[in-house]
């Protein structure tokens, strides 16, 4: 499965914006970010918008920073809370009506609401472009939490599976 062409572009505007907000916050060297912007290109180039995160590639591939550190720093600089969403049952409507590819593309998803209030866990709250993207998508009041990449790519994989109708990897 590939991205449309608006959640390629949004994907694209969400890393790039993550990455400059890295490098303003003294997370990551702009060589670095220049270097995963590169290793970027080159993973969604193959098709595979499930590596096209940034973050991925400083953290995991480059090792220039921790996730954890990028997480630390929202939390303390933006009031951000953490979210695990291995032990959160999300509501049957919100899973049933969540845009995957928009997911992908912005690696945060709505986890809970109540009344006109989402619960949005993302692993990307530094990138503007996620978080007006969610705004406008849900013309609502959004509670943010932080999270890793590795929780929502296990989230997302699970939600595509239960609607193709193939068993979860555990």
């Amino acid at each position: 499965m590939s991205l449309s062409p608006e959640h390629r572009s949004l994907l694209m505007r969400a890393n790039r914006l993550l990455g400059a907000n890295l490098v303003e916050a003294n997370l990551v060297k702009i060589d670095n970010l220049e270097a995963a912007n590169e290793r970027l290109l080159e993973l969604i180039s193959t098709g595979d918008y499930k590596k096209g995160s940034v973050l991925a590639v400083l953290a995991y591939e480059l090792q220039v920073v921790k996730e954890s550190d990028v997480l630390q720093h929202v939390m303390d600089e933006h009031g951000v809370g953490l979210v695990d969403l291995r032990a959160y049952e999300v509501p049957d409507d919100l899973r049933a009506t969540i845009d995957l590819g928009a997911c992908w593309a912005t690696w945060s998803v709505p986890f809970d609401r109540e009344e006109d209030v989402y619960f949005i866990a993302t692993a990307y709250y530094l990138s503007p472009a996620v978080r007006m993207y969610w705004e406008k998508q849900l013309g609502s009041s959004i509670v943010w939490f932080g999270t890793t990449l590795e929780m929502l790519s296990d989230y997302f994989e699970k939600q595509e599976a239960a609607r193709s109708g193939a068993p979860a990897n555990p």
